[in-house]
C-alpha cells in the first residue's frame, strides 16, 4: 500500500531505544510497501546504529533518485564487510543475534529492492535502498 516513508520513520524511531541519539529525516517520500515490514526494517537499521556507533550517534533518513537511504555518523562498515553483514548471526557486537542486517535484506527482497552499503557523508554507514516502488 502507499506508505508515507517520514510517518514510519517517526514511528520507528519511537519505538526504539535510541539513548541521545538525532534523527535527521530528510524525506518526504511515499512508497508501496509493507508498512508494518518496512517498519520493522527501520526498527532494525536504528538500533544498529545505536548499537554499533554509539548512543550519540545521527541517522539521516534521505530520498534519492530510485528509492531512499538511511546513514549514521558513526564508523562505518569495511568495504570488505559489506556483503557478509547481510548473513544471519554476523555481528561484532558482543550482545547481538546478529539476525537484524538479515532481516533488513529479507525484507528488502520480498519487496523487489535493492540494498547496498557505502560510506555516509561523514564516512558513517550508509543503506541505500534502490528499485524501490515510489508512489510519488
Amino acid at each position: 500500500e502507499d506508505v508515507s516513508l517520514s510517518e514510519v520513520v517517526e514511528s520507528s524511531w519511537s519505538n526504539v531505544s535510541t539513548k541521545d541519539a538525532t534523527l535527521v529525516s530528510e524525506t518526504d517520500r511515499t512508497l508501496r510497501a509493507n508498512p508494518s515490514q518496512l517498519q520493522q526494517m527501520l526498527e532494525n537499521l536504528f538500533r544498529n546504529a545505536v548499537e554499533h556507533a554509539g548512543e550519540d550517534v545521527t541517522v539521516i533518513v534521505g530520498d534519492q533518485s530510485d528509492g531512499f537511504f538511511i546513514e549514521d555518523d558513526g564508523p562505518g562498515i569495511l568495504p570488505e564487510k559489506r556483503t557478509e553483514v547481510f548473513e544471519p548471526g554476523y555481528s561484532t557486537g558482543e550482545e547481538s543475534t546478529g539476525f537484524g542486517l538479515a532481516i533488513v535484506a529479507e525484507i528488502v527482497d520480498t519487496h523487489g529492492w535493492a540494498i547496498r552499503v557505502a560510506d555516509g557523508r561523514t564516512d558513517g554507514a550508509r543503506f541505500e535502498f534502490t528499485d524501490v516502488d515510489l508512489a510519488d
